[in-house]
């Protein structure tokens, strides 16, 4: 196994790419598993995105308190990303499961 510079794995004859973390810095990931988002709260820099995935067997939404934010109905193996431009608390829940909250704070 050869690993670039450029996140690229030589397995054999098998490239597989592998992504660097220049390609995360701007995201940053919640999970819906076990009914219950993860991590809460989440705190980011202005100007990054976060992604939600639903990892759980049943549809969950993502929806901010405000309005700002409003995910469609996610599947398994689903996600909605939202870009957060201003610093700020914001809190979401699960529209079809409201025990799932939680909060993005923004710097």
């Amino acid at each position: 196994m050869l690993l670039t510079a450029v996140g690229l794995v030589i397995l054999g004859a098998m490239e597989v790419y592998v992504p660097s973390i220049a390609d995360t810095a701007d995201s940053t990931k919640i999970v819906a598993k076990d009914f219950m988002f993860n991590p809460t709260p989440l705190t980011v820099k202005a100007g990054s995105t976060v992604t939600w995935t639903n990892l759980d067997d049943e549809p969950h939404t993502v929806v901010s308190d405000t309005g700002l934010f409003k995910s469609g109905g996610m599947d398994t193996n689903d996600s909605y990303s939202f870009k957060f431009e201003r610093p700020g608390t914001y809190h979401f829940t699960c529209s079809i499961h409201p025990r799932m909250v939680g909060t993005v704070v923004v710097q």
